[in-house]
Order: structure tokens, then sequence, then C-alpha cells
């Protein structure tokens, strides 16, 4: 498990070279948890998508889960659709699905999440202005029924990103 970890530390390096930007994400979530994740981002542009305002960022992430049966570390690689007349500025609308991997399974004494494989998937807005991006984020993460039981854990995440370019 260890040295997962260590290889996607390794991974987000290696992603923050190639970032476009880096962000920051608070949240609560039920089953009393809260989360702290750090990430970097980088634009894709796909030509299909392009005219219509649609923009692809991937995220790659870490984690902090504070829980009631101790800390919880999550890796994540997410891409995220975003919709926004401008990438430079003003308002936007996402949606995402992404992976996560988690160093543990047990939240609560009596909410264990069944794997530590997830998906997470995120619908949120914000707003960017010049270097800075404000969004609010509505996410769930769960294994899609890969394995029962799935009790999932959803999150209410607020997100600040600086932009380099």
């Amino acid at each position: 498990m260890k040295r997962l970890f260590a290889a996607a530390l390794l991974l987000i390096a290696f992603a923050a070279h190639a970032a476009d930007g880096f962000s920051l994400e608070l949240g609560e979530g039920d089953r009393e948890v809260s989360l702290l994740r750090v990430g970097v981002h980088s634009y894709y542009q796909l030509q299909k998508l392009e005219p219509h305002n649609v923009h692809v960022l991937l995220e790659a992430s870490l984690g902090y889960w504070s829980t009631e049966e101790g800390p919880i570390y999550d890796i994540g690689m997410t891409p995220v659709f975003r919709y926004a007349r401008s990438r430079k500025s003003g308002p936007y609308l996402e949606a995402a699905i992404g992976l996560h991997f988690l160093s543990d399974t047990h939240i609560k004494p009596d909410v264990t999440l069944s794997t530590h494989f997830q998906f997470g998937d995120h619908i949120g807005v914000g707003l960017r202005r010049g270097h800075y991006d404000f969004g609010v984020r509505l996410q769930h993460l769960s294994n899609a029924g890969l394995r029962n039981p799935n009790p999932g854990v959803n999150f209410l995440l607020v997100r600040l990103a600086y932009e380099l370019r």
C-alpha cells in the first residue's frame, strides 16, 4: 500500500511539472467525514468540443479524509468537462467522473466501503477571474456496485484554484 501511494505522489509531482494550475478543496461529507484535497490540473483541447464552449481539464489530486476511524488518504485522477463562454474568465458549469484509490475503507464503526477503488463523480459551478478560480462542487464517491455493500460518501466541497497561464 505504501509503495502505491509513493508511486502516486511521484505521478502527481510529474503532473505538477506540466500543470496549468493548482487547487485546494475543503469540504464536509455525510457520514461525519471532513475532506482536504490538493490537486494539479492541465487543460486539454478537444476539437469537437471547443466550438461549443466545453473545456476539458485533467485533475490529479491527493486528499486527506478525517473520519471516526482515523485518517484516510485519497489519490484521484479525474477528467472534468467544463462549460464556459471563456476559459479565462466568467462563470462556468462542470461535470466529471474520475477514479480514486483510498488508503482505508473504514469510515465509521458501522460504515465500511467494500473496496479501496472508488469512482468519484461531481457537478459544480464556479467563477474564474484572472488567475483565480472559485467553485463549489457536489461529489459522490462509491464503487458503482462492483462489490456490496456500497454505501458511498457524498461531499459538499469549496474549491480555490490558481491558474498559472
